[in-house]
């Protein structure tokens, strides 16, 4: 049986002990520490009841209620760590779906939410920030994650559906362009038409497919200088085989429109609406679309066209707006041709000869035929879907632009510095991982991750350490401004605090 015994020292301190009595041997267990006053020795005493229960199967007839006491003038602050926003985000993942993921990818996926930056700084600041260690060998690691792409994308898929009651009539689809911190291309990375004006450098091509509200279901990587139109059928072909019950019409802008692409969605079956280029219209149809709209404001029509049906919409606003621009174009074009300066390009004007340019008159008028006009090409007849329903759900658009801004700037995707092909499809799957729990977070609580980041990040907790008895305390930062956010429901749906 063991007991507690206090035995005094030659410096006249108080030792506790927790000793076993054999026969009339008195054998230490456990030497708690030495106090110099009442209060300390009651401490120790305390700690060496909790030893008893904690160490041995001996209990008490009369057991005690515990009580911990903290002692501030022998107390150290041994640091303070995020524990909270971890957990958080850890929940996150799990309400997508995505906690059968290996740690590691969750872990940097976790890490670009809260503070984007290299692999190897995200590994030191897991440890400094959520004591999770990892080994630098987790390069040989990285790539292998590629391999989990499509099960990721299944995963968003059953959370569209059943978190968001996302229906497939729609999908958007657009892409952009990803740099590297590098000037050495190859078959894959290699430079292109870029969309962040980097164009010495090269680049990768991201199709990004998503739902109604802009929640990301799959995506595909493409060598830099593939043409954006050729990028779309690939990834809805490879949507659609894996989710056979839907055909959803397909919504993309201008830059999808090219009539090898389009023949090519009609051959498979799928429908469309994209933005139209009006300026490579002829000027017979442009003429037409002017007079039956008269710009009147809000006035919708719909013509035929080699690219299916054309619906285009006047806006007085838009009219004002370019008509402006137009003006200040003309006037530079006038300038210029008034100089004779063949040197520097610009629209309106054309070159006669190798000394002399004019005004292009022609494009000019096309151009003020169409101030305020916007079109949009489909294949859907009107008697299925009404023109301004088309025209709303292209304006939707701006979901999908949304979520490659949060992956670009929230998430910092790039510039990318792997250069294997295998490794720079785990930092994307990584990235589209991230953005999943960006986007699930917005669409739940329609706060910014910028906001939701300030929060969770500013709950902390204080490890605090007393020196005699070395027990760790640890104390948590207020939670009231946390729990008056949006974040208030999910915090408590997950159970996160105690009552």
């Amino acid at each position: 049986m063991f007991s507690i015994r206090k035995v005094k020292t030659k410096s006249g301190s108080t030792a506790i002990q927790v000793v076993q009595y054999v026969g009339h041997r008195c054998n230490i267990a456990k030497h708690i520490g030495s106090a110099k006053n009442d209060l300390e020795i009651r401490i120790l005493y305390r700690k060496a009841l909790d030893w008893i229960d904690n160490e041995t199967c001996q209990t008490s007839l009369f057991p005690n209620e515990k009580q911990r006491i903290l002692v501030v003038d022998r107390s150290e602050c041994i640091g303070v760590t995020h524990q909270f926003a971890y957990q958080f985000f850890s929940n996150c993942v799990k309400e997508c779906g995505l906690s059968y993921l290996p740690p590691l990818l969750i872990d940097l996926a976790i890490m670009r939410l809260i503070e984007p930056t290299s692999k190897q700084r995200a590994v030191k600041l897991l440890s400094d920030y959520f004591n999770i260690v990892y080994s630098q060998r987790i390069y040989r690691n990285i790539p292998k994650l590629s391999i989990l792409q499509a099960d990721i994308e299944r995963s968003a898929y059953q959370v569209a559906v059943d978190t968001f009651n996302e229906p497939f009539y729609f999908v958007l689809y657009d892409v952009t362009t990803l740099y590297f911190e590098s000037f050495k291309a190859d078959e894959f990375k290699i430079q292109g038409f870029s969309k962040d004006n980097k164009s010495q450098q090269p680049q990768i091509v991201i199709g990004l497919l998503t739902t109604q509200s802009g929640f990301p279901i799959a995506y595909q990587v493409f060598a830099g200088n593939t043409f954006e139109g050729k990028t779309m059928l690939p990834i809805v072909r490879r949507f659609i085989q894996r989710h056979p019950d839907t055909k959803p019409i397909i919504v993309a802008d201008a830059a999808m429109l090219d009539q090898d692409r389009l023949i090519e969605l009609r051959n498979n079956g799928l429908s469309y609406i994209v933005g139209a280029r009006l300026a490579n219209a002829n000027l017979k149809l442009i003429k037409q679309i002017h007079e039956t709209l008269s710009e009147r404001n809000g006035a919708i029509a719909r013509f035929h066209s080699p690219h299916g049906f054309l619906i285009c919409q006047f806006s007085s606003k838009r009219f004002t707006k370019e008509l402006n621009e137009l003006n200040k174009l003309i006037l530079k074009a006038e300038e210029m041709v008034a100089r004779q300066s063949t040197g520097t390009k610009t629209k309106f004007v054309k070159r006669i000869s190798k000394e002399k340019i004019e005004l292009n008159t022609d494009l000019i008028e096309k151009r003020k035929l169409l101030l305020g006009i916007k079109g949009y090409c489909t294949d859907i007849l009107e008697q299925n879907m009404s023109n301004e329903l088309a025209i709303s759900r292209y304006h939707q658009l701006w979901h999908i632009e949304q979520s490659f801004r949060m992956s670009k700037y929230d998430l910092q995707a790039r510039p990318i510095f792997h250069q294997k092909q295998q490794a720079i499809n785990a930092h994307i799957l990584i990235c589209f991982v991230s953005l999943i729990i960006e986007k699930y977070l917005e669409l739940t609580t329609k706060m910014s991750l910028r906001d939701i980041r300030y929060l969770v990040w500013n709950i902390t907790e204080s490890n605090i350490k007393d020196t005699l008895t070395k027990e760790t305390f640890t104390f948590r930062s207020p939670t009231d401004k946390l729990m008056e956010s949006a974040l208030g429901g999910l915090i408590k749906k997950w159970q996160m605090l105690p009552h």
